[in-house]
């Protein structure tokens, strides 16, 4: 056949003969590969495209000589799959292989076959480390095995059943009265909060402080407990932003403490000192009351039940209520945030949203239960579209326990794969109209609008979802049903949010929201 193509198309000349030689030469690679693929059911994982790499730096010197800008890896995550493809290969320094996989069928793949204790990397080797070297339970989020299991299991069903985590909704809805009743007093004359982003950052710790320790902290108080409030939300920021330098950089801090990891250690004693002198309080007056024979009130329900539980050690109970308790600072804050400014940006999304809600909520007065929640679909539509259009996380990690064929590469068991679906978030292929902000399309009734099952799982999937879902989702409900029922929000003049990678994706600078009182 191509001695036929030679004669008929390249002719008989030198010229005819070397473009012969050239598509002779790349069909017999296109064969082979096809053999390859016939013989190994994959192509070989050493040809996994990617940036090119160095000896020990892998691809890092790429980000350290600005080539690519890790503050902005969420965008940089983008450009791979834009030049690359739907997988993609990264050396972040020695012995860091990294998978990047793009297609949600691959994502698909890579849940089926888990078993039940699913392998992960953690989002902050950092805080793994610290813990390690202070002696302290390394906690959900850096144990895996049977490690992992025992913990999941011991607080599964405290965390992760939404009737459990209903009970915690009346604290919930209080401190969020208590925010809104913040928001009044703080406006200025344009109607803005000029520390919005604080606001919402106390708000969360009020909040999370009610479940995890039975009382307020006086994160609206003005006085010395806010003031500590305020050090610790910007200790946890500046510990994330450390923390992914630290990622970005050769892993000496592993091998002796280098002057950037001494920075990052004393974050993590700051955050842990607070969070534990809290805890022993609170565990402290638990015993008292048991050791009284006294009934022990249900605002200690959360800690009770850690300490009733007769797998879970002192250290154990500390770090678990630590994490519930600072993990919002940088996962549900940048959420309401990015939510706030949508709601602002978007008036018409808005006011289908204020309509649902008054609905339900027709006196604004009412205390909000889990029943009333039930009935928001547009809220909940609302939010989601918010997670496809500002993700404040990047992947969904895991270590493969099998083999697996992805995008038409083998991939060999214990290899770090992430799975980078917020690619996809802005694609005609999964999102009609993406550049359009349309809750609507979450809603159920509208199959032109069907999205697929894994190009959006911001909790992750199966049994290793964030074991925080259900009170993250429980806050961001509340928080923005208070919102809608009370404020009409909108956006003033001025550029457009931009976003920052710290090992998650934050607002960059403040957030610039309007606030004017609603009638009814």
């Amino acid at each position: 056949m191509l001695r036929v193509l030679q004669s008929r198309v390249f002719g008989s000349t030198k010229t005819g003969a070397r473009m012969y030689s050239n598509l002779a030469s790349a069909t017999g690679r296109i064969e082979d590969q096809a053999s390859v693929v016939q013989e190994n059911n994959g192509l070989p994982f050493e040809d996994i495209p990617g940036p090119p790499r160095v000896p020990l730096w892998g691809n890092l010197l790429q980000y350290k000589l600005r080539v690519y800008d890790w503050r902005q890896y969420h965008k940089v995550l983008c450009q791979l799959h834009t030049k690359y493809g739907p997988i993609v290969r990264e050396d972040l320094g020695p012995y860091n292989t990294v998978i990047h996989l793009f297609d949600p069928d691959d994502a698909r793949a890579v849940y089926a076959t888990e078993g039940r204790s699913p392998i992960i990397k953690p989002l902050q080797e950092t805080v793994k480390l610290y813990r390690q070297k202070k002696d302290k339970s390394p906690g959900l989020g850096n144990t895996n095995g049977e490690e992992w299991y025992r913990l999941r299991s011991a607080v599964r069903h405290l965390m992760l059943q939404p009737r459990e985590v209903s009970q915690y909704l009346p604290e919930v809805d209080d401190a969020t009265n208590q925010f809104v009743s913040r928001i009044k007093s703080s406006l200025d004359s344009h109607g803005e909060v000029a520390t919005l982003n604080e606001e919402v950052a106390k708000w969360s710790q009020e909040s999370a402080g009610r479940i995890c320790f039975g009382k307020s902290l006086g994160c609206f108080s003005r006085g010395p407990e806010e003031r500590e409030l305020d050090n610790i939300i910007h200790t946890n920021r500046e510990m994330f932003r450390l923390s992914a330098v630290l990622k970005f950089s050769l892993p000496i801090y592993k091998l002796f403490p280098t002057p950037l990891w001494q920075k990052v250690a004393k974050l993590e004693d700051i955050l842990v000192d607070y969070s534990e002198r809290h805890v022993d309080k609170t565990v402290d007056e638990i015993n008292e009351l048991i050791k009284k024979g006294e009934p022990i009130p249900d605002r200690y329900s959360f800690m009770s039940h850690l300490i009733a539980s007769k797998d879970l050690s002192r250290k154990d109970i500390t770090i678990l209520t630590l994490s519930l308790f600072l993990d919002g600072l940088s996962t549900t804050v940048p959420m309401l945030l990015f939510n706030l400014y949508n709601l602002a940006l978007h008036p018409e999304a808005q006011e289908k949203l204020f309509s649902e809600v008054r609905h339900v909520l027709p006196d604004p007065e009412t205390p909000i239960t889990s029943k009333i929640l039930g009935h928001l679909p547009y809220l909940k539509a609302f939010v989601k579209e918010s997670f496809r259009t500002l993700p404040n996380g990047t992947d969904i990690s895991r270590i493969l326990e099998k083999d697996l064929v992805l995008s038409g590469y083998k991939i060999p068991a214990g290899t770090h794969v992430n799975l980078n679906m917020l690619v996809n978030f802005k694609s005609e292929k999964y999102f009609p109209d993406p550049d359009k902000f349309l809750p609507e399309r979450w809603l159920r009734g509208d199959e032109s609008q069907s999205v697929h099952p894994f190009v959006l799982t911001p909790f992750g999937h199966g049994t290793r979802t964030c074991a925080g879902r259900r009170f993250a989702e429980q806050d961001l409900y509340v928080f923005l049903t208070r919102i809608v029922r009370t404020f009409k929000v909108s956006y003033p003049h001025g550029a457009a949010l931009d976003t920052v990678y710290d090992t998650l994706v934050f607002p960059k600078g403040p957030v610039r929201a309007r606030f004017e009182l609603r009638k009814s």
